[in-house]
């Protein structure tokens, strides 16, 4: 079991595994909130705790976020039938996510894996 938490420890996410992989998107709003994702179908993660949300562009997902501190905790399919959900991994020990592998997106502009 890996857990997550917000800065304030009011929003605890619990996830079955620890991430191979992680992703470092360069849209508008990752590159502002600094989110570094994995992602788990949304029956393997447990949140607990409130949080807020914001949904924009295309509205196919929304972007939670503590209620209190405001960190962004993860991001939820608006359909139902998105099989898919993303989990900030930041909010991991560092051990966890410093030791995955980081491939970068870029959801700026071509929607495609950024290679060297």
């Amino acid at each position: 079991m890996t857990e997550a938490s917000c800065h304030c420890g009011a929003v605890h996410l619990r996830v079955e595994s620890a991430p191979d992989t992680v992703t470092e998107c360069n849209c508008s709003i990752c590159s502002r909130t600094g989110g570094l994702w994995a992602y788990y179908k949304p029956s393997e993660v447990h949140v607990e705790g409130e949080t807020d949300f914001y949904i924009w562009g295309d509205k196919c997902l929304r972007l939670h976020r503590c209620k209190v501190c405001g960190n962004v905790t993860h991001w939820s399919p608006i359909d139902p039938a998105l099989d898919r959900m993303g989990v900030n991994t930041r909010l991991m020990p560092r051990e966890i996510w410093t030791a995955a592998r980081v491939r970068k997106f870029d959801g700026a502009d071509t929607w495609e894996e950024i290679t060297d």
